[in-house]
Formats: C-alpha cells, sequence, structure tokens
C-alpha cells in the first residue's frame, strides 16, 4: 500500500507539478515576479495554462531522469492484467501416438519419384 501511495505521489509530480514549476520558473527568468504574475490574472485557469506551458521542458527534463535510471523520470507503473477462459470449447491435445513420422526419401518405391515419372504398384 506505502509502495502505492508513493509511486502515485511522484507520478503526480512528475505529471503535474514539475510541467507547472518549470514554467513558473521560466517565466520569473524571463520577467520577473510581474511575469509570473500574469500567468494568474489573465487566465481563468492558471495552472492548465502553466502546465501547458512547461509541458516541453518536463519532458526534456523526464527523459533526461529516464537516462540516469529508467523509470525514474517517466514512472512505470504497474498493470494488473485478468483473461477469461472459455471452459465450454475442450482443448484435446493431439496424442503423440498419433503423430505420423515421414521421411521424404522413402515416400516410394525405386527411383520413381526422382524422375517426375508416376508411381506404379509392383505386385
Amino acid at each position: 500500500m506505502a509502495d502505492d501511495l508513493f509511486d502515485s505521489l511522484r507520478l503526480s509530480l512528475m505529471q503535474e507539478v514539475l510541467p507547472v514549476g518549470l514554467a513558473v520558473v521560466e517565466r520569473a527568468r524571463q520577467g520577473g515576479a510581474r511575469k509570473v504574475a500574469e500567468a494568474f490574472t489573465e487566465s481563468a485557469d492558471p495552472l492548465e495554462g502553466l502546465r501547458q506551458e512547461g509541458e516541453e521542458a518536463a519532458q526534456s527534463v523526464r527523459e533526461k531522469l529516464d537516462q540516469v535510471s529508467p523509470g525514474l523520470g517517466n514512472p512505470v507503473m504497474s498493470v494488473k492484467v485478468d483473461v477469461d477462459v472459455d471452459d465450454s470449447v475442450p482443448v484435446d491435445p493431439v496424442p503423440v501416438d498419433s503423430v505420423v513420422d515421414v521421411d521424404p526419401l522413402d515416400l516410394g518405391e525405386g527411383d520413381s519419384m526422382n524422375r517426375g515419372e508416376p508411381r506404379t504398384e509392383q505386385e
């Protein structure tokens, strides 16, 4: 349970918080606090706007983290798969006794097969 909670938190940080944080840092670098404040005053959904702004930089950071340790930047989520087996159709395995082992060189008598001539029965 604790592992799932930790993985969920890490996934949320990588997908939600990282892009917003990188967009805020970039805005602060470009125009200071005024540019950061514009993101919150000019948009009806400022977090979504910042998330979209920072997504490209966040993807780059996640890829670099994956180079350090696979799954660190783009977390690998475990998946449980259930398969329903239809037991109404019986499966009959082929018994080993019924398999015929044929030697291709032992198909006909004589060498008529080798010359392309029809095979004749000899009594």
